[in-house]
């Protein structure tokens, strides 16, 4: 008798371990019920790959560093805003919008595409995609597809969706696939620096605030990259004494600054009740080269993957042999960071204090708000 009680005791406490364990090793709710991305390629993981154009990346090496291997995620492993899931207690990346339907699309989906712009016109230079324009539209749709399972309650959709955190990240191939390629587009003889940058702030908050009717409150958008310093740039350009193509860098800081004062305008009643974060990609990319070693970055003017100058001429191959450190790099191929430099620029904007990479308030901010 006293044998059959201990061991119904000790399998009681084993029953009551166990059940602990395995509570405390649930995920906890996410910080917000769901999250929007809108992008080019810098956080497109996959709305490409049925697409017929150059912007591809489901093809070893890329993925080199994923579990899931070649994704179309134009890096080795994960994106910004696959950290920034993460960040976020998401247990799950947000899935491309090319394969997201359903009661799936509550917690979110990502519509970016490679070579997108502000512009539908942006990036036709390799093929199909895309744009912002799109982008837009097929988030409507989604909410249309979302009003289903609050059975058509719209004040009840919308007071979910003002919960949810939206990023979007444009303007760089509107530089890079645009502005800054004359024998494709005639951009750069139509308009000046300032003029172009004009324009393209305002079709941008048309687009943004499209965004707004829709449901978008907290929303996250980050200026452009020193692009004039990435390794496609740098193999293209014979400097005068500086490293960078300082052309292409002052062209896009008069979009960055406008940006800054969009968002401003936004928060300062033009969209009421929404809360707007600017993300300093220029300051913080300037940042992890001008500290690269405390960061453990080695190179930081070549592709880890690419041919030619500065790994950037052509960007990289299907099987290619990628460089065997990819920590020691900050950029993978032409135009994209690694892995190791998205973990850094998504822990800097979700917990950072300075105002050069989050203004007004940091990701985290928003996200309790």
């Amino acid at each position: 008798m006293m044998g059959n009680l201990i061991e119904f005791v000790f399998l009681g406490f084993l029953w009551l371990t166990a059940r602990a364990c395995s509570q405390s090793q649930q995920p906890l709710d996410p910080q917000v019920p769901c999250f929007f991305i809108f992008g080019d390629s810098l956080v497109d993981n996959g709305n490409n790959n049925g697409m017929l154009t150059l912007a591809r990346a489901n093809y070893m090496p890329y993925g080199i560093d994923f579990p899931q291997g070649a994704t179309g995620r134009f890096t080795n492993g994960r994106t910004y805003v696959d950290i920034l899931a993460q960040l976020l207690g998401f247990p799950n990346y947000i899935p491309p919008y090319s394969r997201t339907r359903g009661p799936e699309l509550l917690r979110g989906a990502n519509y970016a595409s490679g070579a997108a712009g502000i512009q539908d016109e942006t990036g036709n230079n390799l093929g199909d995609h895309t744009s912002m324009n799109q982008q837009v539209v097929n988030f409507g749709r989604t909410v249309r597809q979302m009003s289903r399972y609050f059975r058509g309650d719209y004040n009840a959709l919308s007071s979910y969706l003002s919960k949810c955190i939206f990023y979007s990240g444009m303007g760089s191939n509107d530089y890079l696939n645009n502005y800054f390629m004359p024998d494709f587009y005639s951009t750069a003889s139509d308009y000046t620096p300032k003029a172009y940058a004009d324009l393209l702030l305002q079709n941008y908050s048309r687009q943004l605030t499209e965004l707004y009717n829709l449901g978008a409150r907290k929303v996250v958008v980050t200026a452009i990259g020193q692009i004039g310093c990435i390794p496609y740039e740098l193999a293209r350009y014979n400097g005068n004494g500086s490293r960078c193509n300082e052309d292409i860098n002052k062209a896009i800081l008069l979009f960055n600054s406008g940006l800054r004062k969009l968002v401003d305008r936004f928060n300062k009643g033009q969209l009421t009740g929404a809360k707007f974060v600017y993300l300093d990609s220029y300051q913080s990319t300037k940042e992890l080269v001008q500290n690269a070693p405390s960061y453990g970055f080695e190179v930081v003017d070549k592709g880890c993957c690419g041919v030619g100058r500065n790994n950037g001429q052509i960007t990289c191959l299907p099987l290619q042999e990628a460089c065997d450190d990819r920590s020691k790099y900050l950029f993978w191929d032409a135009f994209h960071p690694t892995e190791v430099a998205n973990i850094i620029l998504a822990r800097k904007s979700y917990t950072s204090k300075s105002q050069s990479y989050a203004y007004p308030i940091n990701i985290q901010q928003l996200a309790m708000l």
